[in-house]
């Protein structure tokens, strides 16, 4: 048995520029060819340089041009005048097909119908007071009032003085209406907060045996949490049904052990109140958080503030306004939001929540 082998070879041609190869251009002083070159020749090869180059002044990367001498001084007043004129002057371009009043071209956007849980949500909110409450409203005094709205949580309807009297039921001060004007009064001096003396270990323990007499978990400022005993308390969170309040604030919460918590809540269905305000919880976390609230629907109040990013943005604080407004258990809401539009959207679904909660119990009654 014979074996043959061939071999190819492969031939280079050497690259050439104007007839020369290119390593003869190696050795051309560059500086020496420029200074033979006329001002014209100068000014065409400069049209003819990458505008991206760096090392080129900002005026040398454009091949525009204005060789015109100026007229005058700048007139800023005199050029808007100027530019406004050729605005209005300058017609319109024809439209290829002129405008015909109520005509649609095209497909028209239809938007979704809602979900059928929201819709039935909606349909609960008519509220009728009826000619009792009417006139309680109609007759009721000043001060009625703002106790009424220090109940209802409107801050913004009276001053701190009036708010915490109708809080403490001291009456409201003399002289003191809805212009009332609150003076300076001396701080109380409160002795600092003692520390936390609860014991991680043993209520992770007590949250795994589902312990029925374990309604509320405070773990507020414990910074010796490690991340396994994150782990195993959302663990046990999962398969937990009595657990009803539970707060984490200032207790080091990252981006990872927050998600683990997103994840106990879409499987926990007992948990009302969740507090974990003043961690390291970034952002784009915080929807993850707000979006597993809507899946067993049994949080009424979320607080999560004061994290690593004071501002969320526009996107973000968008994306948690139509997280919220999906939700139709959720009453409070702790989060420090920028933008009026999502403060405001937030804030009238809320009080839809609150006004449908409370004309249900009103119904339940009758």
């Amino acid at each position: 048995m014979t074996s043959s082998s061939t071999t190819t070879k492969t031939i280079t041609t050497p690259a050439k520029l104007y007839g020369k190869d290119v390593g003869a251009y190696d050795d051309i002083d560059v500086d020496e060819l420029l200074a033979q070159l006329s001002p014209e020749e100068i000014s065409m090869l400069a049209k003819e340089v990458d505008p991206d180059d760096s090392f080129l002044p900002p005026s040398q990367r454009t091949n525009y041009e204005c060789d015109k001498a100026p007229t005058g001084p700048l007139d800023r007043k005199k050029l808007i005048e100027h530019i406004n004129k050729q605005a209005l002057e300058t017609p319109d371009r024809p439209e290829l097909e002129p405008f015909v009043p109520g005509v649609v071209r095209g497909k028209k956007w239809m938007p979704p119908p809602p979900a059928a849980k929201m819709q039935a949500a909606e349909e609960q909110i008519a509220i009728d007071l009826g000619d009792e409450y009417e006139q309680a409203l109609t007759d009721a005094t000043q001060e009625e009032i703002i106790d009424l709205a220090a109940i209802l949580g409107f801050h913004s309807m009276m001053n701190q003085d009036q708010y915490h009297a109708s809080l403490l039921n001291k009456g409201q001060p003399v002289g003191l209406g809805w212009d009332g004007i609150t003076k300076s009064a001396i701080p109380k001096i409160f002795p600092a907060e003692a520390p936390n003396a609860t014991d991680p270990e043993d209520t992770i323990q007590r949250i795994k045996s589902d312990d029925s007499k374990l309604v509320e978990v405070n773990l507020n400022n414990i910074k010796t949490i490690s991340d396994e005993q994150f782990d195993k308390l959302f663990e046990a969170l999962k398969s937990n049904t009595h657990l009803e309040v539970l707060s984490l604030t200032n207790v080091g919460l990252t981006d990872r052990t927050a998600l683990m918590l997103a994840t106990a809540l879409e499987q926990n269905h007992a948990l009302r109140v969740l507090n974990v305000e003043t961690n390291f919880i970034s952002p784009p976390v915080i929807v993850t958080l707000v979006k597993s609230l809507l899946t067993q629907m049994t949080i009424e109040e979320f607080r999560a503030s004061n994290q690593r990013s004071q501002v969320f943005g526009n996107k973000i604080e968008m994306e948690i306004t139509e997280l919220v407004e999906k939700n139709t258990t959720l009453l409070r809401l702790g989060l420090h939001l920028e933008f009026n539009d999502a403060r405001h959207r937030v804030a009238a679904h809320l009080q839809r929540n609150i006004d449908r909660i409370r004309q249900a119990r009103l119904s339940e009654r009758k």
